[in-house]
């Protein structure tokens, strides 16, 4: 899977049966792709093990040599992203091309509510 991380705009509808929200298509460079299945869901958090607030109280404040160029604010601890791993297709046809699809990240910052694409398969 490549890796991007590119803003997208996302449209999401409520999964059938259920209360709970999932993206049903997005643009990405101005192609509109639509959401044929959600393949995986998953939240992910903060690197809160790199942060120096954070080695300090376990007692492992040396360097690890994959720190951040610049300290990141206790905030970040806390952050979250919600990733829908999805398979999709083009939107509109387009004469002559077969549409195969692909395989598709895309992430949710829960706080701010900004999307992004950050990984794609096609």
């Amino acid at each position: 899977m490549r890796r991007y991380d590119e803003p997208v705009e996302v449209r999401c509808g409520l999964l059938a049966g259920t209360e709970t929200e999932v993206p049903e298509q997005f643009l990405w460079r101005g192609r509109l792709w639509k959401v044929r299945s959600v393949l995986e869901h998953w939240v992910e958090t903060g690197e809160w093990w790199r942060h120096a607030g954070v080695r300090a109280v376990i007692g492992s404040d040396e360097p690890t040599g994959d720190q951040p160029a610049r300290p990141r604010p206790l905030e970040d601890l806390l952050a979250e992203r919600a990733v829908w791993r999805v398979e999709a297709g083009r939107g509109a046809a387009v004469r002559g091309l077969e549409d195969a699809g692909g395989v598709f990240d895309l992430a949710l910052d829960v706080d701010a509510r900004r999307w992004q694409l950050v990984g794609c398969a096609d």
